[in-house]
């Protein structure tokens, strides 16, 4: 385990012990270099791994925030920690298209305001797409995005969102905390994928952050459950207590 993840545990520990209340700013990155007697970038890795862990987010210029919303049990027993690539780039050098069904803008609810950290009076995407791999359907998409983080047309929408964020709005992702669970096929899933209706449907709700800590994506996807499958790639790291963690890396196809 590198010295950021140790200490990312040991934080981990410390804010959400109830010594601070959910909603709290929390000691800044030099504070806590000195605290642990390492480097700032070694904190901010460390920070960044409870963002994407949905314990804490930042502002900037404001510092770092325990979340309202931090559920321990949810994190720690039903979720995926990952680096989200996208269709495009995990099957590089196959065919990837994309169907756009819908594209609009309006303001969040309750649950995108919470998901995101935005007010209810800022702007998001609301976007509906299915995503074909040699043109075979993978994926139907349902994703909300801030419209501050991007200018999104449906010629983007084409083609790879990610890239598109990382080429014009210079947007680089830390990663993104992942829910996988299993539904009935509605009739949004039988029009965009083909499935018959209250068939399995494997799902991912996942939340995607920026390196800053700054969520720019929720979104809920739904595969088809003849093609699709999780793999995870389990890493057995000893911590500082001395207890083994789980760590994920997953892919789904």
């Amino acid at each position: 385990m590198y010295k950021y993840q140790e200490i990312a545990v040991e934080l981990k520990k410390v804010f959400t012990s109830g010594k601070y209340k959910p909603g709290a700013l929390l000691p800044d990155q030099e504070t806590l270099a000195k605290e642990f007697a390492t480097t700032r970038m070694t904190i901010r890795k460390a920070i960044q791994t409870l963002v994407v862990e949905g314990v804490v987010y930042t502002k900037r210029g404001a510092g770092t925030f325990l979340r309202k919303d931090y559920d321990a049990q949810d994190h720690d027993m039903e979720s995926l920690i990952d680096k989200p690539i996208g269709a495009t780039e995990t099957y590089s050098g196959r065919k990837v298209t994309s169907r756009v069904l819908s594209l609009n803008a309006r303001l969040p609810d309750e649950e995108e305001q919470r998901r995101l950290i935005i007010g209810p009076s800022e702007p998001v995407y609301l976007i509906r797409r299915v995503r074909y791999v040699d043109n075979q359907v993978y994926a139907y998409e349902r994703t909300v995005m801030p419209t501050k983080i991007a200018t999104i047309t449906e010629e983007v929408l084409r083609g790879s969102v990610y890239k598109h964020l990382a080429e014009e709005s210079h947007i680089h992702i830390a990663g993104s905390h992942r829910r996988v669970y299993a539904i009935k096929a509605t009739q949004d899933d039988v029009d965009a994928l083909g499935a018959k209706l209250n068939d399995p449907v494997l799902a991912i709700k996942q939340v995607s952050y920026t390196e800053e800590g700054e969520p720019f994506e929720y979104s809920i996807t739904h595969f088809p459950y003849e093609t699709s499958s999780v793999i995870a790639d389990v890493e057995l790291a000893t911590g500082t207590s001395g207890l083994s963690q789980l760590r994920h890396k997953s892919r789904t196809h």
